[in-house]
This record gives structure tokens, sequence and C-alpha cells, in this order.
């Protein structure tokens, strides 16, 4: 039954990646790796096939190897932070508690993504 529930959990992980790539929403590396975790309780042939694929493979080996992300995507995910959050404020509705609330994850979650290794591109 465990086995059923991580190979439901990697294939619909799968499939949010999937829709990540036409959604911009939708983190499609972070759900890969979540795939990966799934499938490696589940199917770990799956699980090397996504480590091995020729597009996505390199920055999920990177992460999971070394816990590096690579410049490219260090700078899209910090510019896209900036974005969301500046809109948050000039654009949004949100009541000023939850805007604070908001932008504090975004610093914490930039800080983070700031201290990680530079991986390769």
């Amino acid at each position: 039954m465990k086995k059923l529930f991580y190979l439901g959990v990697g294939w619909i992980s799968v499939g949010f990646a999937i829709a990540g790539l036409i959604l911009p929403i939708l983190p499609t590396t972070p759900m890969l790796l979540v795939a990966i975790w799934a499938f490696t309780r589940s199917s770990p042939a799956m699980a090397e096939k996504i480590r091995t694929h020729r597009v996505f493979g390199p920055p999920i080996r990177n992460w999971q190897d070394n816990g590096a992300i690579s410049l490219k995507a260090k700078i899209l995910a910090l510019f896209i932070m900036c974005l969301m959050g500046s809109w948050l404020w000039y654009f949004g509705n949100a009541p000023t508690w939850l805007a604070i609330v908001i932008t504090a994850i975004l610093v914490g979650v930039a800080a983070y993504v700031s201290s990680r290794p530079k991986g390769a591109a």
C-alpha cells in the first residue's frame, strides 16, 4: 500500500511539473524533486530516469548531490520574488499585515536561495 501511495505522489508531482512548463506559477524543478523523492520509495528506475533526463537532470542532480542552484536559476528566482513582492505592495488588495507576512516569507526564501552554492548552468 505504501508503494502505491508513493507511486501516486510521484506521478502527481510529474503532472504538476509538466503543467509548470506551461504555467509560470508552478515551479517545475521542485515538483520533480518531490517526484524523485516519491519514486525513490516506489520505483527507483523512474527516479533515475528523471535524474538522467537531458534537460531536467542537471539541475536535479546539482541540487541532490551538492545542494547547489545555478546562477541563472538564482537570478531568475530572485527577480520573480522581487517582481511579485512589488506587485503585492503596489497593486495588491491584501491587508497590510498579510503583505508584511508574505514579504517576510519572500525575504527568507530569497536569503536561502542566495546562500546556496552556485552550481553549473
